[in-house]
């Protein structure tokens, strides 16, 4: 009897840690399975690659935090998969003859995560907090357009002179000091997000945690793992919450291109930057996809140093360029080589591109670079050229780069040039200051209209750091900024840089593009040029 009792209780102690290995097996298949394979729900896995900067719309002006930002909140208005502006949080747009006053009526049924109301005290709260000198907001002068603004931010004036009001809760009024015709782009910028004006009064810094992050966009931070991981889920109190197609948003931060790459191998990741040296490996993957981004990368003379004081000298300098050559055999990264200075993907409300109606306006010509200079240096009466630095900011890349001009300097032109590499904030601070002769620069739009790239260049702005100046470039500028009429506005956008190449204070290279790896299952991504990422329109089968 008592082996029979031995024996039942050994059996029953068996089936016990049978049970027990199976169902740890089972909790393992388990454990390994995503939430959203248990759920049903359509969760998008992309990587941030590092911690965002801020999610304080006045602070975040750079792409890290603009990426998430533009998902969990919005503006006035929207950029739509054309990269034209459109009613967003407001539903409607009316415009004065004049052109300069904006009345914008917000839609009933925009409201806050925490279901407060966007009201237009929202927008006016968050656009003074931009513009207030103790923010030191790096996108305040985005709003100079706007009258009282560039006094209110330089504290030479009071928030109370910004021409910005809230007529009642449902209606926001703004008065430029000048017919502004990129205005709707221009506040299509994360910086012009509204503020919840309750939520910052009580808790200044609500932007920090995903506790007390309030939106009004697409997503919600659900959950905000510091320089680890965040996470989106649909924002329920969206206005257009129907249109958004995914549940959550999963971002990673992983700064490292290669380990990327394998996580999207892994299909940990649903979207993934390219390696540098797997560019060209991957150029015939269908998952590749090669989109414009609005920047260029270009070289600045100074028009002040000999030789670039000569402008016959300085395009026989920019027409020894071969720009197909560096982006096919240097930079490999499928970007589109430069024969103006705006980009692609800048659009009008006809769908026309920018780059494409001006037309290539510089061209690599060995022949004419040749005749150019010798005609340069008998008109300064020089036998021999004068000597030639050109500098660029210390990386490898920018070395490759430059290599590869000092090799087409000397062969297109015959002309021996020295290279100098600055560490990065060094080589800023002495090309601000005028020191450098002949160096590599970069420029990436801030909103999606020609005249913020070309506008650089007017006289005494701390962007042109050329000394070039150009009495008729400066005015072509200034009047485009008056026309009212689109056709008009980007006919003297494009004389007016016809003349900055023309007159050649810089030398275009290449114009960014962005080179992403996307899943099959991922659709209706839509990757502005001016650098935005919108996910309001993603799906994931």
């Amino acid at each position: 009897m008592k082996k029979k009792w031995l024996s039942l209780v050994f059996l029953s102690l068996l089936m016990l840690l049978l049970a027990a290995c199976t169902a740890n097996k089972d909790a393992g298949k388990e454990n390994t399975t995503s939430d959203d394979t248990k759920k049903g729900e359509k969760v998008l896995h992309l990587n941030n690659a590092v911690e965002p900067n801020s999610f304080d719309p006045s602070v975040a002006f750079d792409a890290v935090s603009w990426a998430p930002l533009n998902n969990l909140m919005e503006g006035l208005v929207r950029l739509n998969d054309k990269n034209v502006p459109e009613p967003a949080t407001a539903e409607k747009i009316d415009v004065s003859e004049d052109g300069l006053t904006y009345t914008f009526t917000l839609r009933d049924n925009a409201k806050w995560s925490n279901g407060d109301k966007v009201t237009a005290g929202d927008f006016v709260y968050g656009w003074r907090h931009m513009l207030d000198p103790k923010t030191a907001s790096p996108a305040a002068f985005l709003a100079y357009v706007i009258d009282g603004a560039e006094n209110y931010n330089t504290g030479k004036g009071k928030p109370e002179d910004i021409a910005i009001k809230a007529k009642d809760d449902r209606t926001f009024i703004v008065t430029l000091n000048a017919p502004t015709e990129a205005f709707l782009n221009i506040i299509s910028n994360p910086s012009f997000f509204p503020i919840n004006e309750k939520v910052a009064v009580e808790n200044p810094k609500w932007f920090a945690e995903a506790d007390s992050f309030v939106g009004n966009g697409p997503f919600n931070l659900k959950t905000w793992q510091h320089d680890s991981k965040m996470v989106f889920e649909k924002n329920d109190q969206y206005w257009d919450k129907d249109t958004v197609k995914l549940d959550k948003i999963e971002w990673a931060m992983v700064n490292d291109t290669n380990t990327e790459y394998q996580m999207y191998q892994n299909d940990e990741l649903d979207i993934a930057t390219v390696p540098s040296e797997l560019a060209q490996d991957l150029k015939d993957n269908p998952e590749l996809k090669n989109e414009d981004q609005a920047g260029i990368s270009f070289y600045r003379f100074n028009v002040d140093k000999k030789p670039f004081t000569n402008e016959k000298i300085r395009k026989a300098f920019a027409l020894a360029v071969d720009q197909q050559n560096i982006v096919d055999y240097v930079t490999k990264q499928g970007q589109k080589a430069a024969h103006g200075f705006v980009s692609y993907g800048l659009t009008n409300a006809k769908g026309e591109d920018f780059r494409e109606v001006a037309g290539d306006l510089i061209i690599f010509n060995k022949s004419e670079a040749k005749k150019l200079l010798v005609e340069g240096l008998k008109e300064e009466g020089w036998t021999k050229l004068p000597a030639v630095t050109l500098t660029y900011s210390t990386s490898p890349d920018n070395q490759k780069i430059a290599v590869a001009l000092q090799s087409q300097f000397k062969e297109n032109l015959g002309v021996n040039i020295k290279l100098k590499n600055v560490e990065s904030g060094v080589f800023m601070t002495e090309q601000k200051e005028l020191k450098h002769q002949l160096s590599r620069s970069s420029f990436l739009f801030d909103y999606a209209d020609p005249v913020n790239a070309i506008e650089s260049f007017v006289t005494d702005s701390s962007m042109n750091r050329t000394n070039w100046s150009n009495k008729e470039f400066d005015q072509l500028i200034a009047d485009s900024k008056k026309e009212t009429d689109n056709d008009k506005r980007w006919k003297l956008l494009q004389d007016a840089e016809k003349i900055l190449i023309d007159e050649a204070p810089v030398i275009p290279l290449y114009f960014y593009n962005q080179l992403t790896l996307e899943k099959p299952s991922v659709s209706g991504i839509v990757r502005h040029p001016v650098g935005y990422l919108e996910l309001k329109w993603a799906d994931k089968k």
